[in-house]
């Protein structure tokens, strides 16, 4: 009998520990690497200008709408990988700031596109029909304009990049559309040897011109001021690297910014691709998206 007893006993205070534990409130979430959350974010500098930035092979601003239109081909295989069931996944575009045309404004909210467990299987052709026409007219309605707001590349990463970029159940990528020259005018300060921004004037006047770049960035401690604590959720590629004629080392000084910048911030994985033809990078970018 005091066998049953203490039996009991032992199994009375289990339960009672077990229903009174309290929830937890701390737990981090279960991230489903499976479901993915992709954004755009596009530089609408005056890189994208015919006038300005030609390039006769192909146009920097239709080698943009052809990233864009891989990045969505990349997210669209994804999607068709998985069970239906288990769809849980949305792709995005951004500015900053943001055009002033409506228009704009308006295709950028197109291009907000989700897909879960009730979406109808037509609406892989609406995804893929905005992806095809909606850019380029982003494109060509900026340039037409003539007025390129440029980018702020660095108050997007310190005030937006966690509210618009990431979720904090799912696999986070972002992309990045820049010819890796950061600077916008409401953006622009030093501390130290860092700075906010990056121009060819920079780079010049700070001697990274030659071989020993990197020695020079290392002992004066250059690079973009730290703009986010931690982004170790936020996997990003960089693509569109375009550096200005004139210094052979101008495009490795751009990239090693680049580089240092996200370390600082956490990033574990990201690539920093130059304006090579979309032919090229096309399957560079699925692979990216699919973690091939």
């Amino acid at each position: 009998m005091k066998r049953i007893f203490y039996l009991l006993m032992i199994i009375s205070v289990t339960s009672c520990c077990k229903t009174e534990m309290p929830d937890c409130t701390d737990c981090k979430p279960i991230v489903d690497s499976n479901n993915i959350n992709v954004s755009i974010l596009i530089d609408l500098s005056d890189r994208i200008a015919p006038k300005i930035n030609p390039n006769p092979t192909m146009e920097y601003f239709q080698r943009d709408t052809e990233y864009i239109k891989a990045i969505e081909k990349g997210f669209l295989d994804h999607i068709k990988s998985k069970k239906i069931i288990t769809y849980d996944d949305q792709m995005q575009v951004f500015f900053n700031p943001e055009p002033s045309d409506p228009k704009t404004n308006e295709f950028t909210k197109q291009l907000k596109v989700s897909f879960d467990k009730n979406t109808r299987k037509d609406h892989f052709a609406f995804v893929d029909k905005k992806y095809s026409e909606l850019p380029l007219n982003i494109y060509q309605s900026a340039i037409h304009d003539g007025h390129y707001v440029g980018s702020d590349i660095w108050e997007f990463f310190k005030n937006k990049v966690n509210d618009y970029c990431i979720r904090n159940d799912r696999k986070n990528i972002l992309f990045i559309l820049t010819d890796g020259y950061m600077y916008h005018e409401n953006t622009k300060f030093e501390e130290e040897n860092k700075t906010s921004y990056l121009t060819t004037k920079l780079i010049k006047s700070n001697n990274l011109s030659t071989s020993n770049f990197k020695a020079i960035i290392e002992k004066s401690k250059f690079g973009f001021v730290k703009a986010n604590d931690n982004l170790s959720n936020l996997e990003v590629m960089v693509l569109g690297i375009n550096p200005e004629k004139g210094n052979p080392f101008e495009e490795a000084v751009i990239k090693a910014y680049w580089e240092n910048w996200f370390k600082e911030m956490k990033i574990k994985k990201f690539q920093i691709k130059s304006a090579d033809l979309p032919s090229n990078l096309e399957p560079v970018i699925k692979q990216f998206i699919l973690n091939k």
